[in-house]
């Protein structure tokens, strides 16, 4: 059943564009929304501003949770996840992620040469999911399936 759910999971996140981001800093709980992509792993992956509250909370707390829903309409069964982790900056470009994410925004893959000018300044983070749970009412109703990574 463990695959079946893990399968599911990377429906979700095939098929979803943001992903509602919440992270913990001495102002309090805050959520932010950001386009993600993700690996084999379950790890997902956004860029974003070094400076960026979401960023700087992640700094000094890097424990972080979230959810992503794929939904296009009303009176449609509710699939998606929630989940916990750690997250983490990654250093440099990340050219191969770079190209995954343009990809997903519907742009053609770079050459390496332009990746400086498309980051922008942007900086790569990483969630480790530790416990994923999926929201699939279609198949288990609203019983909440759970994994652990």
């Amino acid at each position: 059943m463990t695959n079946d759910i893990r399968q599911l999971v990377k429906e979700v996140l095939d098929q979803g564009y943001l992903m509602s981001l919440a992270t913990t800093d001495n102002g309090g709980v805050w959520v932010c929304d950001v386009i993600y992509i993700h690996d084999d792993d379950l790890n997902i992956y956004w860029m974003s501003d070094k400076n960026a509250r979401h960023s700087q909370a992640i700094k000094k707390d890097n424990k972080v949770a979230g959810s992503i829903t794929y939904s296009t309409k009303s009176k449609v069964p509710n699939f998606g996840i929630q989940f916990e982790g750690a997250a983490e900056q990654l250093e440099g470009i990340q050219f191969m992620l770079l190209i995954k994410h343009l990809a997903k925004r519907s742009y053609p893959a770079p050459d390496i040469s332009q990746a400086t000018k498309l980051m922008d300044g942007d900086v790569w983070y990483k969630l480790t999911p530790k416990k994923i749970g999926l929201i699939d009412e279609e198949n288990f109703g609203y019983d909440r399936q759970n994994i652990e990574i």
